[in-house]
């Protein structure tokens, strides 16, 4: 299977790319699409969830786009496995699948963002890139079926158990700032950062930074 990992010491500045869909037809449109584009180099393919875990821990990509239901190992399961091997990589779920039992779970187990196969092409590019910048990237009907699972689940903590500078962390987090991005924007070290995230965490009680982003959003916090 070709890639271009030969190329990157001269692109080091562009987004790697990993493509994971067991439909060869979707990776050669994505492919011909993404290699148009000057800060996106697609470095590798694969076409299940193992294989995809394999490539990932080869190639290291910036950002892999994942597709949720393929055969053996699905995206959801390779999504936990290299969230288990500390893969650095941000995965960008492209799937056409927008049903709650498969929108939570893929967003559970560690997605960064979650989009459908019918994205304009220019919004998927824009995608990449916020995903790589650290943000958490979601459709709006996405969202709404998070908040709607997090309405059914265990009672959320309320705004009003936050300090102040706790919403001030929370409403960066809700921006898509890394834990480094918000001490340098409230002045704080990073350990004192991760203290606040992880209180909001519990006095909300939240699992993820991605949670924490939909309820500040929710709630008034972060628009």
């Amino acid at each position: 299977m070709a890639d271009s990992t030969g190329r990157n010491g001269s692109r080091g500045s562009r987004i790697r790319v990993l493509l994971v869909d067991d439909h060869q037809v979707v990776r050669r449109g994505l492919r011909t699409f993404l290699e148009v584009q000057e800060d996106i180099e697609v470095v590798g393919e694969a076409s299940d969830g193992d294989e995809g875990i394999a490539r990932a821990e080869e190639l290291r990509p910036d950002v892999i786009l994942m597709d949720v239901k393929m055969p053996g190992t699905d995206g959801i399961e390779a999504l936990r496995r290299l969230r288990e091997l500390a893969n650095p990589a941000r995965v960008l779920v492209v799937t056409s699948f927008t049903e709650q039992r498969t929108v939570v779970p893929a967003l559970r187990a560690g997605a960064a963002g979650y989009v459908y196969k019918d994205i304009d092409p220019d919004a998927l590019a824009g995608a990449i890139r916020s995903v790589h910048a650290g943000h958490v990237l979601l459709q709006p009907e996405v969202a709404e079926a998070l908040l709607s699972q997090e309405e059914q689940g265990s009672p959320a903590g309320r705004p009003g158990s936050l300090t102040d500078r706790e919403r001030e962390v929370l409403g960066l987090i809700a921006d898509g700032r890394s834990n480094r991005e918000i001490a340098r924007a409230l002045v704080l070290s990073e350990k004192t950062v991760k203290t606040h995230v992880s209180n909001i965490l519990m006095k909300l009680d939240l699992s993820d930074r991605t949670q924490a982003a939909l309820w500040a959003v929710r709630h008034g916090i972060a628009e």
